[in-house]
């Protein structure tokens, strides 16, 4: 989701110095994200509790977990996980299994199962965020007519210039779908048929000699700002940071979002289980997601947090219902299934002249 920066293991803000064997080792993305987290989460942590949190970070996946967790030399407690790697780390058996009565209540008293949104709470995993891959455009470009549909991406006549796009199968074929018509909620029934692949690869045929191929989260933003594409597939905090504190102008596609969850997770064999089950239940508390929410924009994952986010800020997030009215949900399943063999097509239509 987010650029790997430099491993931080005592340096942050939010890290307590005077270490004792009841730290707790909080795992996260780094950049913006991190830094969030640390002014919203970890900083009202340790001063709430008096546990120490030290923090590093990581750039997704689980091999890293998995080393720990095999060869016994656990050093992480909680990791803040993408819900696709938390369900493949807990099929492994490498993650503790959440005990959702022993998650924070709502403000009114709702039980967190029943405040979390749909997919957001799974076995190991409790979530903190929704956050999207989407499309992002330059103002500048369209003047009175911007872009407002997933097809006007692909529509190069209308919206010309060039457009960028992750050089990946997931979200790109998603959205080739959805501009051929598919509904949202059809998208992975389709595109699990040889049919619908076919489908989508046409789709993308239309724009392919126009498409500037990206990798690292950072390209997008950097990309629309040099005036190499007016379109481009995004991570959502990227831009988002460009919008809120450079004042770029740039600006959200929301229709045909690809929205994924985020969440908090602890490792099997943590080293502070207690002190670690104790910072999950303060993260993902009702204040704590509506602070990281103000912070980031990314929306929360529970209910009751969306309810105390800031309307200004509430217009960039997934979970609002304006910009959630043609979203597709990553179907975990469908990727864990199908990712290799996409991968591979996505690769050989790529090299396909």
């Amino acid at each position: 989701m987010l650029k790997k920066i430099a491993i931080v293991a005592l340096g942050t803000a939010g890290t307590c110095l005077h270490a004792h064997a009841a730290d707790v080792t909080f795992v996260s993305w780094g950049g913006f994200y991190q830094e969030a987290q640390d002014a919203t989460l970890v900083k009202p942590f340790i001063t709430k509790t008096k546990v120490n949190v030290k923090v590093d970070n990581y750039n997704g996946g689980i091999a890293q977990l998995r080393s720990q967790v095999q060869t016994g030399n656990v050093t992480w407690d909680v990791i803040d996980m993408q819900i696709a790697d938390a369900t493949r780390a807990c099929d492994e058996g490498l993650l503790e299994k959440v005990a959702p009565a022993d998650l924070a209540p709502a403000k009114d008293g709702t039980a967190a199962t029943k405040d979390y949104l749909p997919g957001a709470l799974s076995e190991c995993l409790a979530g903190n965020i929704i956050w999207s891959t989407l499309i992002a455009y330059d103002k500048t470009k369209f003047g009175n007519t911007p872009p407002t549909k997933i097809n006007d991406f692909f529509d190069l006549k209308k919206y010309p210039g060039k457009r960028g796009l992750r050089k990946s199968p997931e979200g790109a074929m998603e959205w080739a779908l959805l501009a051929d018509g598919v509904k949202s909620a059809d998208v992975y029934k389709v595109l699990g048929t040889p049919a619908g692949v076919s489908r989508a690869f046409k789709k993308l045929d239309s724009i392919k000699p126009s498409v500037v191929w990206w990798e690292a989260g950072s390209q997008p933003p950097q990309l629309l700002a040099d005036g190499e594409v007016s379109m481009t597939g995004t991570w959502f905090s990227r831009v988002y940071s460009a919008i809120s504190k450079e004042k770029k102008p740039f600006e959200f596609l929301w229709d045909g979002q690809v929205r994924n969850v985020e969440g908090y997770a602890i490792v099997k064999g943590a080293k502070n289980l207690k002190e670690a089950r104790e910072f999950v239940k303060f993260a993902t508390a009702t204040e704590q997601l509506a602070g990281l929410g103000n912070y980031t924009a990314y929306g929360p994952a529970r209910v009751s947090a969306n309810a105390f986010v800031d309307p200004k800020v509430a217009a960039y997030s997934a979970t609002n219902p304006k910009n959630a009215q043609n979203a597709v949900d990553v179907d975990v399943s469908f990727w864990a299934e199908h990712s290799d063999d996409l991968n591979q097509k996505f690769a050989a239509w790529l090299n396909r002249k």
